[in-house]
């Protein structure tokens, strides 16, 4: 049974400038800044919360419907996760825009100018989910990343009316929306996923304790950075798992989204929560040791030989037996 995974689908345009921002604003013009900075570099990555977590889906052999809209400039993205084992057929292509984006430039000590248009992914509230369950046959999980406000409170309340088992991943929205939608977003998830700050800020936001979310939550998982993983649930014992230690430079963009799609693929095959927190760490690690949100690979010895160096050989072999 198939995993829907609704979210953001972007482009990264990053660009690196040798010197200093502030090195270019002149004193008492600040009302009036017209600037333009030769930069040294211009890289482009696939991205978007939404398309990260498929993508990693995908790698893991789960064939996830991508749900999520996109431009006409979106052709060669589309043909990138095809590749790697994503459906995109329930994608939403706009007539009139462009694929979202994020324009970012670094200065030499990591200040950085950037700007985000939203795009396509406006169009996304207009996605119903029933026809996809319709042409892939019932859904066993909706994702409900980040994604255009109207979209997520629509995505999650089909699934309410539907009957479909959901997880709430509102991430970096949780910055901007109110108590309301917040609650309107977690209450009756299967999955809650959050880091250490979103949780504090759902909290804050939505008044309720830690008692009261996993009261209306299945599991919660919070990722802490190098601290790993906290899973709990509701009358059980947490479940404390810790981040696979890195063996190159790490790039944290994306990390979440990697972990996100290995525990689903392991609650997918059936493991225990512990075990699919630890194939989330591991995915992780692969993910932050690159750079870019997609261009990590699970390489299945390589893969299992470090998972077993972490974890022990009974978990990496019971891993083993779901990949491919």
């Amino acid at each position: 049974m198939p995993v829907a995974v609704t979210g953001s689908i972007a482009t990264d345009h990053l660009m690196t400038f040798p010197g200093k921002f502030t090195e270019q604003f002149v004193e008492g013009q600040l009302e009036n800044v017209s600037l333009s900075f030769l930069v040294d570099d211009l890289v482009q990555h696939r991205g978007g919360a939404g398309a990260n977590m498929a993508y990693g889906l995908g790698l893991l052999g789960l064939s996830p419907v991508l749900v999520g809209a996109v431009g006409s400039d979106f052709a060669d993205y589309d043909a990138w996760l095809t590749r790697h084992g994503v459906d995109t057929a329930s994608v939403h292509w706009s007539e009139l825009k462009h694929t979202a984006r994020f324009v970012c430039t670094t200065d030499a000590v990591n200040n950085q100018i950037a700007s985000f248009y939203s795009g396509a992914m406006a169009e996304a509230s207009s996605i119903e989910l029933a026809p996809v369950a319709a042409r892939v046959g019932p859904l066993d999980l909706v994702v409900i990343g980040p994604n255009d406000p109207t979209a997520m409170v629509r995505h999650t309340q089909e699934c309410r009316d539907r009957g479909y088992a959901f997880a709430a991943d509102p991430s970096q929205q949780l910055a901007w929306a109110d108590g309301e939608m917040i609650r309107e977003l977690v209450d009756g998830a299967d999955l809650l996923f959050t880091n250490e700050y979103e949780a504090a800020l759902l909290l804050q936001k939505t008044g309720w304790t830690d008692a009261e979310v996993l009261a209306r939550v299945g599991t919660w998982v919070t990722t802490r950075a190098a601290d790993g993983v906290l899973v709990r649930q509701a009358d059980a014992e947490p479940i404390s798992v810790i981040a696979v230690p890195e063996t190159r430079p790490v790039e944290p963009t994306g990390g979440g989204d990697a972990l996100r799609a290995g525990f689903i693929a392991g609650r997918m095959w059936g493991l225990g929560l512990e075990r699919a927190t630890q194939l989330g760490s591991a995915v992780a690690t692969e993910a932050v040791e690159v750079i870019g949100t997609q261009e990590y690979e699970l390489r299945r010895q390589p893969f299992l030989e470090r998972f077993a160096d972490a974890f022990g050989a009974d978990a990496a072999d019971e891993v083993a037996v779901h990949l491919l």
